[in-house]
């Protein structure tokens, strides 16, 4: 007889809790008027632009412990992002083209978006670059940063 009560009880508990594991994992797409989405797609462009200039949004946006893969393949950290911010500048025209927010619960957003610029090619100076990422931010303690990315060139259109 004790089974047969402890057999559903036990039934009911394993739903309850499989169904807000699965809500948990519910995602949906920012609206137009979200202000964290906002504020991130405002950061991505800078980010884009500082390509062109230094305007130094890196520290910012960028958790500690970053981590990046580059167009060829190869990782890097904040502090290399911050070392190729101050260096020199020879692209231009350094344009965000487009950023679509995905949340996952309150603390994790990814990004995906594309860019472009000129002159980033050191050996084509007047070749336009267009790359495509995905970058995910996370929420700690109240402050939305970018702790991965990753970048890949692709064919402008």
């Amino acid at each position: 007889m004790r089974h047969r009560i402890l057999h559903p009880m036990c039934l009911a508990a394993c739903v309850v809790v499989l169904m807000t594991a699965a809500y948990a994992q519910q995602s949906h797409w920012a609206t137009p008027d979200d202000k964290n989405a906002k504020f991130m797609i405002d950061m991505e462009r800078k980010w884009a632009e500082g390509v062109c200039t230094n305007n130094g949004v890196i520290s910012e946006l960028l958790a500690g412990d970053f981590q990046g893969t580059s167009t060829r393949g190869e990782r890097y950290s904040k502090a290399d992002e911050l070392r190729d911010e101050n260096g020199p500048h020879s692209a231009h025209g350094c344009t965000l083209d487009d950023a679509k927010v995905r949340f996952f619960g309150e603390d994790v957003a990814i990004i995906y978006g594309s860019e472009h610029a000129i002159g980033k090619d050191k050996t084509h100076p007047d070749a336009k670059q267009c790359q495509v990422w995905t970058d995910t931010w996370l929420k700690r303690d109240g402050k939305w940063q970018i702790a991965a990315a990753q970048d890949n060139k692709v064919d402008c259109k």
